[in-house]
């Protein structure tokens, strides 16, 4: 793992503006050329995120010519701005998808979510990718209330293969110098890592497999004929396949998608360099963390030595009032001995949940493909998406067809009303967290 911030290569404002921190600390490639005029590929995909280069870079190594078409920098949506969390299993509780698919084939979904750290964690080691991997996550209560429930998630996952510890609260602050928590949840698979260094390691490794990439390339129109078309300001591509990877920035390309995802806001802020002695007290053994309240606070450290704390979502379309006092006030809250501390620098970005948190895969027809729905848990689960998109794509669509069986239900109230309605309820939650 790194010990010291990498220098910028590329002084690129647009990019580092969106994603703070991540921008100042990784090397920025140069922009690739938008795409001009009319050309043909195997598969054409929408979207530069992990979903989209991890389904590019599969496919290229099958053989498939692929195009990759951001409408922005790659990693400039979720993908680079996260908090950088990669977890076993997904947004929702196992129980929703046992509900969904049936006992067997939602312990098949989990497993296949372990997978997708294994390959998350094979990627960065076959591409040299640099963005400071560290394992270990942990899930803690804030309330009491909360143990039975995070006890028996425990021991769930337990019973299916994943070698997590149930820690007491004595256990947990040996570990976590934060008062706060009563106990937690230790997963030595998940862990943490520098999303924007591993989403452009990504796109760097799909590169050298042979896929083309063309930045600053929005699709405006989505053709859905025999051979789908996907067309720009200044270009079009027809493919044999095309795949939507926009997440929370489709913006009319596929109607039916955009009403089953709710863009919500999520925030992120570094602490300066607290020096080596000072950080590692905070984590003792360097995982993540991340409280279970419906409106969670989750941090770790960087690689610098800083303090990265997340959270304060936004169930709005503005990012919330004076976010970096806000933050460095919850962060205060986890960690009192950090009064003299503020965060230096907060940034943010939208994320795609679906109404039951469950991840949505699958095809809008014989020829179009999409992942969304990701919920929170897609620094792994989107990695994974593009495999199996890619094997589906290659003539082996049975991995994926257990997640074409969620059901997803549109969010209510259309564009105009689904996120009134939505931030009246997530208002609900948040008291419930605060008064239970």
């Amino acid at each position: 793992m790194s010990t010291t911030p990498r220098p910028a290569v590329v002084d690129d404002p647009a990019l580092s503006s969106a994603v703070g921190w991540y921008a100042d600390s990784t090397p920025l490639p140069a922009a690739s050329a938008p795409l001009r005029g009319d050309i043909s590929a195997d598969v054409c995909i929408l979207g530069g995120g992990y979903t989209g280069l991890s389904a590019a870079l599969e496919l290229a190594t099958r053989g498939f010519k692929g195009v990759v078409l951001e409408a922005e920098r790659t990693g400039w949506g979720a993908s680079g701005r996260n908090g950088g969390q990669a977890l076993v299993g997904y947004g929702c509780d196992l129980s929703v998808l046992e509900r969904e698919l049936g006992t067997a084939d939602a312990h098949k979904a989990f497993a296949l979510s372990v997978e997708g750290l294994e390959l998350l964690r094979r990627r960065i080691a076959a591409h040299g990718i640099d963005c400071d991997w560290q394992s270990g996550h942990a899930s803690v209560a804030v309330r009491r209330r909360q143990l039975p429930a995070l006890q028996e998630e425990a021991a769930r996952m337990q019973r299916l293969g994943v070698p997590v510890q149930w820690w007491d609260q004595s256990a947990l602050r040996a570990q976590v110098a934060s008062p706060r928590y009563h106990g937690g949840l230790f997963d030595p698979l998940s862990g943490h890592l520098h999303p924007l260094a591993f989403a452009l390691g990504l796109a760097r490794a799909a590169r050298e497999a042979g896929v083309v990439i063309h930045e600053h390339s929005a699709v405006t129109l989505l053709q859905r004929e025999p051979q789908p078309v996907m067309r720009t300001a200044q270009g079009s591509v027809r493919a044999r396949h095309a795949v939507i990877a926009g997440n929370a920035w489709l913006r009319g390309i596929a109607p039916e998608l955009e009403a089953r995802i709710m863009p919500v806001g999520t925030y992120v802020g570094a602490t300066p360099p607290l020096g080596a002695a000072r950080a590692n007290a905070l984590i003792r053994n360097g995982m993540a963390v991340a409280d279970v309240n419906w409106a969670l606070d989750y941090f770790r450290l960087s690689a610098d030595h800083r303090l990265l704390f997340g959270g304060r979502a936004s169930y709005s379309a503005r990012p919330p009032l004076r976010l970096r006092a806000s933050m460095t006030q919850r962060m205060h809250t986890v960690f009192p001995q950090l009064r003299d501390v503020s965060l230096d620098d907060a940034w943010g970005g939208f994320i795609d949940i679906t109404r039951n948190r469950a991840p949505h895969w699958g095809r809008l027809t014989p020829d179009i493909w999409f992942a969304q729905g990701f919920s929170g848990h897609g620094v792994a689960a989107a990695g994974l998406a593009g495999l199996l998109i890619a094997e589906a794509i290659a003539g082996q669509s049975g991995r994926i067809e257990v997640f074409e069986r969620i059901q997803h239900r549109p969010f209510p109230g259309g564009r105009l009303l689904r996120m009134p309605l939505l931030v009246a309820a997530m208002s609900w939650y948040k008291l419930r967290d605060a008064l239970w």
